[in-house]
């Protein structure tokens, strides 16, 4: 009885988590697109490009660990070996993402600053 509603606790908070993840990355996508018709468009130099980039890169980030976290939990209630597998292998691919978004954000920021007066 009580694992059973543990479980069912667990699908609601996994649901939810999830569905924060795909908001913000749905969110930073349109603010990056948005700031890309606007700002992108009308002065058309790669200077502009650079924040867009690292804000999108940001929202991201933000988002897959979010998408990490409900993964995590919900193989946290009895997980199978076959679960914690999966788990392990989205773990790095999202770990190996976050680590190239990371290094990228990094780069840009500083042909930012070099670019800066």
């Amino acid at each position: 009885m009580v694992e059973e509603v543990l479980r069912a606790i667990s699908e609601v908070l996994v649901a939810v988590i999830e569905v924060i993840g795909v908001a913000i990355i749905g969110f930073g996508a349109f603010l990056a697109a948005s700031r890309f018709l606007v700002e992108g468009l009308r002065h058309r130099s790669s200077a502009v490009f650079i924040p867009i980039r690292l804000s999108l890169g940001r929202y991201l980030t933000l988002g897959l660990e979010f998408q990490l976290a409900a993964d995590i939990l919900r193989t946290a209630t009895a997980p199978t070996m076959a679960q914690i597998g999966q788990l392990a292998a989205v773990a790095a691919i999202r770990t190996g993402l976050n680590y190239f978004l990371r290094r990228e954000a990094e780069h840009e920021r500083q042909q930012q600053r070099a670019s800066q007066p």
